[in-house]
């Protein structure tokens, strides 16, 4: 894809956040475009967002679970970046007008202690790099229209993040069997979704260390303090303005957050 045809997507997508629209799927109007393309994308926006004073804080994993790639008919991984003023606090509200097709998922949040690097970055090694697993939700935020998207719609659109909502709990990766935490997420005192953390590729770490090798075809690598979320294991939770979400994590606790 041309240079030229790239920066202008990136501008279709910056001004769709902006003003809170859909913008037509770039693979309906650029079928031949690649995966390389979409991330090549989503780094121009990245880079123009940074440069506008936003400061990048970690990178969110999607499509990482069984769930996921069903629900979304993808079938690999993506990444995207997270910036310092998409993070809230469980206990926060969160006002929908800041983001289009509002969902919330159920995730485990990795906060690195040292840098992490590919290309052949193991689980162990991920686990190693880690400081803290802090329970998460996120929140995401769909600028593209979503029927028919394939990932490099999906990449471009920076993996549809929007935000993430933290918990209170952190704790050291071998202080809990991290594969067994559990997510239970409700809706106005509704249970709507269920599921445990080794949904996310057998261990929720694993996408970490898949994260590292992906970073390093980019030639890029993930530094200490980054957090990383390590991809869901819900299917996605639409969500309205009044809705109160919770979910509770087991011996992780509890994230509360209303939509307003």
């Amino acid at each position: 894809m041309p240079p030229e045809t790239i920066a202008r997507l990136a501008d279709e997508l910056a001004e769709a956040d902006r003003t809170r629209t859909l913008i037509p799927r770039i693979t309906a109007r650029h079928p031949d475009a690649t995966v390389e393309d979409s991330y090549a994308i989503q780094g121009v926006w990245r880079d123009r967002m940074i440069a506008d004073g936003r400061r990048l804080v970690g990178r969110k994993i999607g499509l990482t679970s069984r769930a996921m790639q069903q629900a979304t008919g993808i079938t690999e991984p993506d990444y995207g970046v997270m910036f310092d003023d998409t993070v809230y606090r469980s206990g926060d509200e969160i006002p929908v007008e800041r983001f289009s097709n509002v969902r919330i998922e159920v995730e485990l949040a990795f906060v690195l202690g040292r840098p992490l690097e590919g290309p052949d970055c193991t689980l162990a090694e991920a686990l190693a790099a880690v400081d803290s697993v802090v329970p998460a939700l996120e929140v995401l935020n769909s600028h593209i229209e979503l029927a028919g998207r394939t990932i490099v719609d999906t990449i471009s659109d920076n993996a549809a993040y929007g935000a993430m909502v933290l918990g209170d709990a952190r704790v050291r990766p071998g202080e809990v069997d991290l594969p067994w935490v559990p997510g239970v997420l409700s809706r106005n005192g509704e249970i709507e979704e269920t599921g445990v953390a080794a949904g996310v590729l057998g261990h929720p770490a694993r996408g970490v260390a898949w994260l590292a090798n992906k970073l390093h075809q980019h030639d890029a690598r993930l530094e200490a303090g980054e957090i990383i979320l390590a991809g869901s294991f819900t299917r996605p939770m639409w969500v309205e303005p009044g809705d109160a979400v919770r979910c509770d994590y087991g011996p992780l606790g509890v994230i509360e957050c209303r939509f307003v």
